[in-house]
């Protein structure tokens, strides 16, 4: 019986020594370890209070990391939910077509925080990547796009069909959509546009300077609901 139990308990100091974590992340042998100690008063049981404690700490201080990082998403979330809104509520607000460029280019694009915004529309009779805007400085605001040109260009030659909102970076020598400003785009939010029966497709281009205000990682349900709002509001004026 000696002999069986000097081996039993080889095999299991063996197996704490090969796997020191089965006995730290024991809360039940760790509590019987300690109580041993005490009875002991040290002679036989190293005092394993430091590391336990060191444990818990780890894991507090991954549990608040977590906490901030949930925080910090849904702050995220309302600000995002609270822009869009504001922006929402500024494209119903014009009375007239030119009021909606205006606001689109100047009000939406504050609140959005973006630099350039572009209205691209397919307009087969007029020349890829010319201005379909008023005379005055909304002149660029509209671009006339070819036929399938909205699909075209947020596909970028890739099989995959084009989806309602495409985020990306975006590629400084593409000038069909922001022209001479496309310099200064480095990721851009494309929404496509359902301008109603008998009118051919739209994209609303928004283009930020910052390379990561817009990314594929994103989520896209807000502006989603951005793009349903002004193609509404983009068949008043087309009708």
């Amino acid at each position: 019986m000696s002999a069986v139990s000097e081996e039993a308990a080889s095999l299991l100091r063996d197996r704490i020594l090969a796997d020191p974590a089965l006995v730290l992340e024991d809360d039940q042998v760790m509590r019987a370890l300690l109580a041993a100690d005490r009875r002991t008063q040290g002679r036989n049981v190293v005092d394993l209070r430091g590391v336990l404690v060191e444990r818990l700490e780890d894991r507090l201080d991954r549990l608040e990391d977590t906490h901030r990082e949930v925080l910090a998403a849904a702050y995220e979330n309302v600000a995002g939910t609270n822009q869009v809104h504001r922006a929402c509520l500024a494209l119903l607000e014009p009375a007239d077509f030119e009021g909606l460029l205006r606001v689109l280019t100047h009000d939406v694009a504050m609140i959005l925080g973006v630099e350039v915004i572009r209205l691209g529309l397919e307009a087969p009779a007029a020349p890829a990547g010319s201005s379909l805007g008023p005379e005055g400085p909304l002149r660029d605001v509209m671009v006339a796009l070819p036929r399938g040109g909205v699909d075209a260009y947020v596909r970028q030659g890739r099989g995959l069909g084009a989806r309602r909102v495409t985020l990306r970076h975006a590629r400084p020598e593409e000038n069909a959509i922001y022209g001479a400003r496309a310099g200064e785009v480095r990721s851009e939010a494309l929404l496509k546009l359902d301008l109603g029966q008998g009118n051919l497709g739209g994209l609303l281009a928004l283009g930020a300077a910052d390379g990561h205000r817009f990314h594929p990682d994103q989520g896209t349900d807000l502006l989603g609901f951005l793009a349903g709002v002004f193609e509404r509001v983009m068949r008043r004026w087309l009708s």
